[in-house]
C-alpha cells in the first residue's frame, strides 16, 4: 500500500471516477466493470484502498463517488466507526458450562473469530489493535473521525487495575496518533507500557480535539462484579456503555449452567449502571441447558420489566463448542440443542416484542461454523427470522430495524416520538425523531429522571439533584465536518433539538440541573450546548 503513488495514475483514476459518477444504473458488479476498462499498469485492477488514496489525492468532493468506492458501508452507517479490541487472556471468576476455554484467548472467545484473529495478529497490543484497525477502515473509504471503541474480553472488571488503566491509555494514544494523512500500519509491541491514571487523563484531554475522537467507550463484564466503586472506575476510564451477561432471568437455569451468580446481581448491576448514566447492553441466551422453547419465550418477557429494560440487547443462541462441560453433556445425551424450527419459534415470538427504545444489535455469536459441534450454524439467522416474522404478519420495532442508515431526510418529513417507561431508578424518556411515512429513526436521546431518593443520595455526588442524559445518537453515515452534507441526518441539528427537549422535561420535573455522560470526544460538542466539565460528568444549571 505504501508503494502506491497516485501521481503515476492520475489519468486512469480520473477516468474511473468520471465513469463512477456518470453511471445511472449502478449494480453490485458495475465497479468491477469500470475498473477493467482502466487497469492499473495495463493488467491489474486498482484495489479499494488505492481508489480511496487516489480520490483523496485528486481532491475530489463527490458524495456519489465516495459511496460507490467505499467497502462495507454499514460499518459507518450508524453514525460512528466501530473499532473492536480484545484484552489479553486472563482468568474469569465464572464457570459457565457453555463458555469456550481457548487458552490463547480471554474467557468466552475463540481464536478463529474475526476480532480475535486481529487481536492475535497484534499480540493483544491495544495500541496496535486500535491504530491498525483505524487505518484499515480508512483505507477502504470510511470516515474515522468519530470512533466507538469496544473493549472485549469476558470479565473486564476482573483484570488488575494497573493493566486496565494502561490498556485504555494505549487505546487513546492510538486514536490521538492517527492523523488525516496517516496510511501505514505499525508493528505490535511485545509489552504494554504501564501508565498512571493521570497519564490516562492527559491522553483523554488530547483526544477532545484529535482527528480520531472517541465518541463511545464500551466494556463487557459480569453483573456480579459491578459495585458502586466499579461504576466510578469505569467512568474514570471514559466508559459510556457496559455490556453485561444476563443469559437468563430464571435462577434455576442460571444454577444449572453454573453461571455463578443469581438474577438479583443483574438487577443490582443495572440499577447502579443506570444511576451512573451508562448505556446498558445485555446478552441473553435462549436454549441454555434445562430450558425449553416456552420457558425462553416467557423469560424474554421479563427483560422488559422495570428492574431490567436494557437499552441494547444481543441474542446469543447457545452453541456447543469443544472442551466445555456442555459439550460433555451433549455427548452423553443429556443436552439437545433446538432444531432450526424450534429456534426460529423462539426468535419469531420474541424479537417483535422488543420495545422501540431498545436496539437488537446481534442475533448470533460470531463463532465460525467449523468450531460449532451442534446448534445454529447459519450466519444469516437474523434474516431468516425476520422473514418468518413478516410471514406471521408481525413487524420489528427495535431501533436497529428502523435506522435511517444512508437515506436523505429533511425537517418536513420528521416527527417527534416520546416514549416514557419506568425503570428501577425512576422514569426514563426515549425521545426520537422519525420519518413520518416510513417510521425510520434518525436520532434519539435517552433521559433518566431518578426518583427522589436516588436524586438526593446518588453514590456519585456530582449527579445528585440532577437529571441525566445517558445517550444522544444521530444516525447517518459518518461525515467530515468540511463536506457539504445537506439532507444527511447528522447535520440537521437533531442532537441540539433533542437536548433542548431533555432540558424542558427536566424543568417540568422541577429539577434545576441536567448532566450528561459525555464520551471524551464529544466534550467539545456539549460545551457548545452550555455544559461544563465536572469530575467525571458534564453538567448544566437550568
Amino acid at each position: 500500500m505504501n508503494n502506491f503513488n497516485p501521481e503515476n495514475y492520475k489519468i486512469e483514476l480520473g477516468n474511473i471516477f468520471s465513469l463512477i459518477k456518470a453511471s445511472t444504473n449502478w449494480r453490485t458488479d458495475t465497479l468491477q466493470t469500470i475498473l477493467k476498462k482502466y487497469p492499473k499498469d495495463g493488467n491489474k485492477l486498482f484495489r479499494h484502498d488505492e481508489l480511496v488514496n487516489g480520490y483523496e489525492y485528486l481532491g475530489l468532493k463527490d458524495k456519489t463517488v465516495e459511496e460507490r468506492i467505499r467497502l462495507k458501508p454499514t460499518r459507518t452507517n450508524s453514525g460512528v466507526a466501530t473499532v473492536t479490541v480484545l484484552s489479553k487472556p486472563y482468568p474469569c471468576p465464572g464457570r459457565c458450562i457453555f463458555c469456550p476455554n481457548d487458552p490463547s484467548m480471554p474467557k468466552s472467545y475463540i481464536s478463529s473469530e474475526p476480532g480475535a484473529q486481529r487481536a492475535l495478529s497484534n499480540c493483544f497490543d491495544p495500541y496496535a489493535q486500535v491504530y491498525n484497525r483505524l487505518i484499515a477502515l480508512k483505507n477502504i473509504g470510511h470516515n474515522i473521525e468519530k470512533v466507538e471503541l469496544l473493549v472485549l474480553g469476558g470479565s473486564w472488571s476482573a483484570y488488575q487495575e494497573e493493566y486496565k488503566v494502561s490498556f485504555v491509555k494505549a487505546c487513546f494514544d492510538a486514536m490521538n496518533d492517527v492523523q488525516r494523512d496517516t496510511q501505514g500500519y505499525i508493528q505490535p509491541r511485545t509489552e504494554l507500557p504501564l501508565a498512571t491514571v493521570n497519564e490516562l487523563f492527559e491522553a483523554q484531554h488530547v483526544n477532545e480535539n484529535a482527528y480520531c475522537r472517541n465518541v463511545g467507550l464500551v466494556f463487557e463484564t459480569r453483573p456480579d462484579l459491578i459495585t458502586e466503586q466499579e461504576v466510578v472506575n469505569l467512568r474514570k476510564l471514559g466508559a459510556t456503555k457496559i455490556q453485561i451477561g444476563i443469559q437468563s432471568l430464571d435462577d434455576k437455569i442460571i444454577d444449572a449452567n453454573h453461571i455463578g451468580r443469581p438474577t438479583k446481581d443483574v438487577k443490582n448491576a443495572i440499577r447502579l449502571l443506570r444511576l451512573g448514566g451508562f448505556k446498558i447492553h445485555g446478552h441473553w441466551m435462549p436454549n441454555l441447558y434445562m430450558s425449553n422453547v416456552k420457558r425462553d419465550i416467557n423469560d424474554y418477557k421479563k427483560l422488559w420489566k422495570k428492574d431490567f429494560c436494557p437499552d441494547e440487547l444481543k441474542i446469543y443462541p447457545t452453541s456447543i463448542v469443544p472442551k466445555t462441560l456442555l459439550f460433555k453433556l451433549y455427548e452423553d445425551g443429556k443436552f439437545k440443542p433446538y432444531t432450526e424450527d424450534e429456534l426460529l419459534m423462539v426468535l419469531s415470538e420474541t424479537m417483535p416484542t422488543t420495545p422501540r427504545y431498545c436496539r437488537l444489535s446481534r442475533i448470533i455469536r460470531d463463532i465460525p461454523s467449523e468450531e460449532i459441534v451442534a446448534g445454529n450454524k447459519k450466519t444469516n439467522l437474523r434474516q431468516i427470522a425476520e422473514a418468518l416474522i413478516e410471514k406471521k404478519g408481525k413487524r420489528m420495532n427495535d431501533i436497529r430495524s428502523r435506522e435511517i442508515k444512508n437515506e436523505s431526510v429533511g425537517w418536513d418529513n420528521l416527527v417527534l416520538e416520546t416514549i416514557k417507561y419506568d425503570s428501577s431508578t425512576g422514569k426514563e424518556f426515549f425521545l426520537s425523531y422519525k420519518t413520518k411515512d416510513t417510521d425510520k429513526i434518525c436520532g434519539f436521546l435517552r433521559l433518566s429522571i431518578p426518583e427522589k431518593k436516588y436524586r438526593e443520595n446518588n453514590f456519585i455526588e456530582e449527579l445528585r439533584d440532577s437529571s441525566l442524559i445517558r445517550e444522544v445518537h444521530v444516525y447517518g453515515r459518518v461525515m467530515s465536518l468540511d463536506i457539504d452534507s445537506s439532507g444527511e441526518s447528522q447535520h440537521l441539528g437533531l442532537g441540539k433539538k433533542l437536548i433542548e427537549m431533555a432540558e424542558e422535561i427536566t424543568k417540568k420535573e422541577k429539577i434545576q440541573r441536567i448532566s450528561v455522560i459525555s464520551a471524551i470526544g464529544t466534550r467539545e460538542y456539549y460545551k457548545k450546548r452550555g455544559f461544563e466539565m465536572g469530575r467525571l460528568y458534564m453538567g448544566k444549571l437550568l
